[in-house]
């Protein structure tokens, strides 16, 4: 986890090398990296999928089983950052050495800690320019906690960078770190300094090490290893490690360290899930009953649909039926894979704690629980935030326009944080995520991996008319063709109704002036007229429609000719009750760090929102309520990012339509008149 560039791709690969899981060490800019392999990732040297890394590390009693999940650092993509920190056991988050704590650090320390989860550090990059390290811990330090502690200390920095140095054993290791040597004689004392106060911060976090420490003044390499061990499972220590990813520098004593003394899936406590109907804790043991969660679904194009899964229970094996519990659906397990990247190696079980892929699992998706049919588990579905951001697409072609509803739906399967809708009065196909590179990426999917052409716009703005007056207006139908003509006489009277009543109709006829028999067709044309305003063609809603006289003739009446005159009627009725344009009106609930609070309301104010209350926040910040016109707030994810350094985010949903202001109004009518609709 980290912020974007912050190297993890490239750790993760430098990881992968050094354990002897790949034969090369591939590089980012060259789109040759184990876990970015997807073509859009490649080319834009970021990450915007979740991958795995699974490797064994060591043999016999140091052998382990290690699963990296490589997550985006970006915001549009937190859904993926969610999505792999319900499969992991630990959290490992890079700080770029040159640039500190930064706004991805915050959201995975977050993500992190919302999930319990023990969390460590690694600074990564100190082979870069303006790289620092104690500027970098005091940053880390002051904004995270002071319970991020050094566990190494980095031999020289930028291009000096050469190794780290292991507090705990007083050792140094360069380049990979296969091989340890002594401390630096020019680090001696920064070392001992350094591993005094780990070493209290260890003691600390145990009653039993604190009176050993108390009385003796200092703990073995054993007993700091282990208090360190213990300390990084209750979360009262976060250690932070040196490293540089593309150098491949201190790989091997990080990975000691995740093998040796991060939590193994064996030794997290048991998760509480939903089981029979009641609330239990399952224990990780792979002899218990079965329970996989589903973290990521994707469409590969050589093996299809292709579900992965964490088993936090029990044992998946080759040839078992699981039970999605959800679907009510038994699911036969094929093509039991480990991950790694791109790769699927067959496997013939996965055991609780381990990470695994299967295919074709048609009616099982994201965030969905397998188990045994006897034993109905579901584990709790992680919560993704709401999308801020909305476009329209449109297909360019009539192949394009039968393809995207398929595919627009193995989109979502692959991606939670998506969504989509049919805008009703636009009739607009609106896909909606986390920002706009979370719109345009997924629409650049649509074109490579499903090959559907789509353009991406704004969408229209869903604008509505009404009346502020009574009306009323009587229109003659009268066509005279040969034989039968058509004739007939409508007089209606428009009322204004409370916001948000919609649409009534009235009949007040008296005498048989209209037959009964032409009521309906009456009504049915005012209700086929209401969709075309007449000021900007918007719908009308908010009135109430009565008739209150009219005239038919013997022969050429019927019911087309009293459709066609009532909605002609309504509309001369409508022109005369002082129509108005209603708008759209959102509710927001900002959250802003505080020093942002100032521009954040100034912009506000000239997006003609309404401020209606600030309140301090669990992160220090501010939360501003507010409510504002949609087509003020179209582009606004992108905005209060610009403004508050990625810092600030932000809630909505639609709450009422109110009036346009006549000033803007004139604008959205001439736009409407010009033809292009938008408002």
């Amino acid at each position: 986890m980290s912020h974007g560039g912050a190297g993890k791709t490239s750790l993760v690969e430098a990881l992968a090398f050094t354990a002897g899981a790949t034969n090369r060490q591939g590089r980012v800019e060259d789109g040759a990296t184990v876990s970015d392999f997807d073509p859009d990732e490649q080319k834009r040297g970021m990450s915007r999928n979740t991958a795995v890394v699974g490797f064994d590390l060591g043999s016999g009693d140091e052998a382990a089983r290690i699963n990296l999940i490589d997550t985006p650092g970006y915001a549009d993509f937190v859904g993926e950052l969610i999505a792999g920190a319900a499969a992991a056991d630990t959290a490992l988050i890079l700080i770029d050495a040159a640039a500190g704590p930064q706004v991805g650090t915050d959201t995975a320390w977050r993500v992190a800690g919302e999930r319990g989860m023990p969390r460590a550090i690694v600074v990564s990059r100190l082979d870069r320019e303006n790289a620092r390290w104690d500027e970098t811990v005091a940053e880390i330090q002051d904004q995270l906690g002071p319970q991020c502690h050094p566990v190494q200390l980095p031999i020289g920095l930028e291009s000096d960078f050469t190794g780290v140095v292991d507090l705990v054993h007083r050792k140094a290791y360069t380049g990979d770190g296969k091989t340890a040597s002594d401390v630096p004689a020019d680090l001696a004392d920064a070392v001992e300094e350094a591993r005094e106060g780990l070493t209290e911060r260890v003691a600390e976090a145990d009653d039993d090490l604190t009176l050993k420490y108390l009385e003796d003044l200092e703990l073995s390499d054993e007993e700091i290893e282990n208090g360190l061990a213990a300390a990084i499972r209750a979360g009262t220590l976060v250690p932070i490690f040196c490293a540089a990813g593309t150098a491949n520098i201190g790989s091997m004593p990080l990975l000691r360290a995740i093998r040796d003394e991060f939590p193994s899936p064996l030794e997290a406590p048991p998760l509480t899930a939903t089981v029979a109907g009641q609330r239990r804790e399952l224990a990780p043991d792979p002899k218990g009953p079965v329970a996989a969660l589903v973290f990521k679904t994707s469409a590969d194009e050589f093996v299809g649909r292709l579900t992965y899964f964490r088993v936090f229970s029990g044992t998946i094996r080759g040839d078992a039926h699981l039970y999605n519990h959800a679907s009510n659906t038994d699911e036969r397990i094929s093509n039991l894979s480990n991950i790694f990247g791109k790769d699927l190696r067959t496997s013939g079980a996965i055991v609780a704690g381990d990470i695994g892929a299967v295919t074709k699992l048609n009616a099982t998706h994201t965030f969905e629980t397998l188990a045994d049919k006897a034993t109905p588990v579901a584990i709790d579905r992680p919560v993704t935030p709401a999308p801020v951001f909305s476009a329209a697409i449109t297909p360019m072609s009539k192949a394009d326009v039968d393809r995207l509803g398929p595919s627009l739906q193995r989109l979502l399967e692959e991606d939670m944080t998506l969504r989509m809708e049919r805008e009703p009065q636009t009739g607009e196909t609106i896909l909606s995520g986390l920002g706009e590179s979370h719109v345009a990426l997924a629409a650049e999917t649509l074109r490579r991996k499903f090959k559907v052409e789509v353009d991406v716009h704004d969408r229209r703005i869903p604008y509505q008319e009404t009346i502020t007056a009574r009306g009323q207006a009587e229109y003659t139908h009268k066509k005279q063709t040969g034989g039968h003509g058509q004739y007939a006489r409508v007089a209606l009277r428009v009322e204004p109704m409370a916001r948000g009543d919609g649409f009534e109709f009235g009949n007040e006829v008296v005498g048989g002036n209209v037959p009964r028999q032409f009521i309906p067709a009456v009504e049915k044309g005012v209700v086929e007229a209401l969709p075309n305003g007449t000021m900007a063609r918007y719908p009308l809603t908010d009135l109430r429609v009565v008739l209150f006289d009219g005239k038919h003739h013997d022969v050429d009446s019927s019911e087309m000719a009293f459709k066609l005159a009532a909605s002609q009627a309504l509309k001369e009725a409508t022109n005369g009750a002082r129509p108005i344009l209603l708008e759209p009106i959102l509710t927001l609930r900002i959250h802003v760090p505080e020093s942002a609070t100032g521009d954040v309301m100034s912009d506000l104010n000239g997006r003609r929102a309404r401020v209606q209350g600030l309140e301090p926040n669990e992160a220090g910040g501010t939360t501003i309520s507010a409510e504002g016109p949609m087509a003020e707030l179209l582009h606004y994810a992108t905005d209060l990012r610009s403004m508050t350094g990625g810092r600030g985010i932000y809630e909505f949903e639609y709450t009422r339509h109110d009036p346009v202001p006549a000033h803007v109004a004139e604008k959205v009518v001439a736009a409407s008149q010009a033809g292009d609709g938008s408002g």
